[in-house]
């Protein structure tokens, strides 16, 4: 997804950051090879069993193995992935954040959260260079990387964490999907009027759409949605990466508060999971790539209760473009 505060807030990532870091991570890939003897156990979609021996002597270099080789399509940089992954230091077992263990809160019998992440971009879940390792690796591969904290991330391990420059750190990482999206795809096709009551869309090429709210009319207690342009792609699961371009304004003024547009283009968000306001999870799972959604979202399946949003008495009103999935 995009790094802007706007983004960020509309993602309401639940996941733990990485405390490692104070910045982007960086590190030499020049030195000695591994006599860590990791053991990682369980396969491919189970959570993985990371042993290290005590007297094990971490690789001042980044080292990635292939544990499981997958046969889906190849993560390249710029490409949106969803991966699972558990971290760890070597020395004491301290977890690093990882996706298996059940986030606080989860919805029953909803779907895991995972990352979903377009490689290139920053992370707030793992260092730049471990997540770096997945490029080149096929869907359905797991991959082992690891080193010392300094190999890892460099002049940016954050001195607060507990972490000492040599100290050995493991992450075991599954590449669940790879997608590479055209950062500038939009859905395409004859665009339906809006139906009674909802805000009409006029959709510019390449660029924020233009949302006009209806005259007296008051903001709508419940979601409303409506699909402007339905698409022929494969449907949106809960638990999938929802790959999309967006613009939201707010039902009270009409004013845009965020557009991937203004951004770098096509983002994504794991859908399904409360990784994100519950109107879209609950508007677009279900929903088809290449469809446009409009949806009118009130603040109880927005950011109500959530004042530092600023949006948290809002009504809010997204177009959505669904272009991939992941």
């Amino acid at each position: 997804m995009n790094h802007t505060k706007n983004a960020r807030r509309l993602a309401a990532a639940l996941a733990v950051p990485v405390l490692l870091l104070t910045a982007a991570a960086c590190g030499s890939e020049d030195g000695k090879s591994s006599d860590a003897k990791v053991t990682v156990k369980g396969k491919f979609g189970e959570k993985p069993e990371i042993s290290v021996p005590k007297d094990a002597k971490p690789a001042d270099k980044l080292v990635v193995k292939t544990l499981t080789e997958g046969s889906g399509d190849k993560a390249e940089k710029g490409s949106f992935v969803r991966l699972d992954f558990a971290g760890q230091t070597m020395k004491d077992n301290k977890p690093l954040g990882g996706t298996w263990t059940p986030q606080e809160g989860a919805t029953p019998g909803a779907p895991r959260r995972q990352l979903v992440q377009q490689l290139g971009q920053p992370s707030q879940e793992m260092p730049a260079k471990v997540l770096d390792a997945v490029i080149g690796q096929k869907a359905g591969s797991r991959v082992e990387v690891e080193g010392t904290a300094k190999a890892l991330i460099g002049d940016q391990l954050n001195p607060q964490a507990g972490v000492k420059p040599e100290d050995g750190l493991v992450w075991v990482i599954d590449v669940v999907g790879a997608q590479k999206v055209d950062a500038k795809s939009e859905a395409k096709g004859e665009q339906a009027k809006p139906e009674e009551g909802m805000p009409e869309v006029k959709y510019v090429s390449q660029k924020a759409a233009e949302i006009t709210i209806p005259k007296d009319t008051k903001a709508p207690t419940d979601l409303k949605e409506q699909v402007l342009i339905k698409g022929t792609g494969p449907e949106i699961k809960a638990g999938d990466g929802l790959i999309a371009q967006y613009t939201g304004v707010k039902w009270e003024d009409g004013k845009k508060f965020d557009s991937s547009w203004d951004h770098a283009g096509a983002t994504a968000f794991q859908i399904g999971t409360g990784s994100v306001v519950q109107g879209w999870d609950k508007g677009l799972v279900g929903k088809h790539v290449g469809d446009r959604v409009e949806l009118v979202i009130p603040p109880k399946l927005g950011y109500e209760g959530q004042a530092q949003s600023g949006l948290d008495k809002n009504t809010l009103v997204f177009v959505v473009d669904i272009v991939g999935k992941v």
